[in-house]
């Protein structure tokens, strides 16, 4: 049964009780990545672990996502801008626990390919953020996994 999460905005990336944070650099150019993440919302399947099904709704400003294990998602997107800063809040969830999620993209230059940071600013109780903080290493690895991934399907692209 899905569950409506606290509608946060984006400055919950700077107060939320637990923020994990990542970061990879990858060859292709800030341009292809961020279409990667925002304009091909259907392509995540191909290249971020753990996303069996993903599907813009709401003409871009919203995403519906299914992960592998049954977990699913309703997203509003906050912020678009090209090239740079992709975010969205998770609206909706099946995932017991959750109160509020954030997901924040940051896309800067790197040698001529791409910085890529994802925080992940989430709300709920103690021993829910107390799972999160023992999934780090796993959650890390998966966006390393990912990035990497995304690396060489942009290149084949």
């Amino acid at each position: 049964m899905a569950r409506r999460l606290r509608p946060v905005e984006l400055d919950f990336a700077d107060s939320a009780p637990l923020r994990l944070v990542f970061a990879a650099e990858v060859a292709a150019p800030p341009k292809a990545v961020y279409a990667a993440l925002a304009d091909d919302v259907a392509g995540w399947s191909h290249w971020f672990t753990g996303v069996a099904r993903s599907a813009p709704t709401h003409g871009g400003k919203g995403r519906e996502v299914q992960l592998t294990g049954g977990t699913r998602f309703t997203e509003t997107v906050l912020a678009a801008e090209p090239d740079t800063h992709y975010a969205y809040r998770v609206d909706t969830t099946n995932t017991p626990g959750l109160r509020a999620l954030l997901e924040d993209w940051r896309l800067t230059p790197a040698d001529g390919g791409t910085r890529l940071r994802w925080m992940f600013a989430a709300d709920g109780p103690a021993p829910f953020r107390f799972l999160l903080t023992l999934a780090r290493p796993g959650l890390g690895r998966a966006f390393r996994d990912s990035a990497r991934a995304l690396d060489l399907r942009l290149a084949r692209a």
